[in-house]
């Protein structure tokens, strides 16, 4: 009923924007892995043409600008360090290489956030990115992509993570 809708509040808009950043981020992530396109292109492409806009009959959620900036250059900067962290936390056997290009998108930009922006509780960064990782694949890759950030969190986040 109409009557029951709330306004949304403006931490609900900021969580969307920043939910439509993640996911923007981690394509342009795969684009950058698969097609070898630069950071600046990228940007270039994403903010004139996918952030806020409609793509192939798809709109696409108006995304905080800064927060997929920050996300995509952290982790094209801090790469070489975030996939052996991420090697580490796979399955021994599946190194990241053999991973689906768009998984390690994924983990590479949860990973990133969750070492960078401790503004972000820990548990929302998993939980955000395995929702992003649901867009794109089956539901045992999401619960790998779960495992994964969950063990690198508790790595970067200890003290959000303690059992008790």
């Amino acid at each position: 009923m109409a009557e029951d809708r709330k306004p949304a509040r403006l931490s609900d808009r900021k969580a969307n924007r920043r939910g439509a950043a993640r996911l923007a981020a981690v394509q342009a992530l795969y684009q950058m892995d698969i097609a070898g396109a630069g950071l600046n292109d990228v940007f270039a492409e994403f903010e004139s043409h996918w952030l806020g806009n409609e793509v192939e009959g798809e709109k696409y959620l108006p995304a905080e600008a800064a927060f997929f900036r920050d996300v995509v250059s952290g982790v094209v900067r801090d790469q070489a360090r975030l996939d052996p962290l991420i090697d580490e936390a796979l399955s021994k056997g599946w190194p990241l290489k053999r991973i689906d290009a768009i998984l390690r998108a994924v983990l590479r930009a949860g990973s990133y956030e969750l070492e960078h922006r401790k503004d972000v509780p820990g548990r929302v960064v998993v939980s955000e990115y395995v929702d992003v990782a649901h867009a794109f694949v089956e539901k045992d890759e999401t619960g790998m992509v779960n495992a994964v950030l969950d063990q690198i969190a508790r790595q970067f986040r200890a003290d959000e993570f303690v059992r008790g």
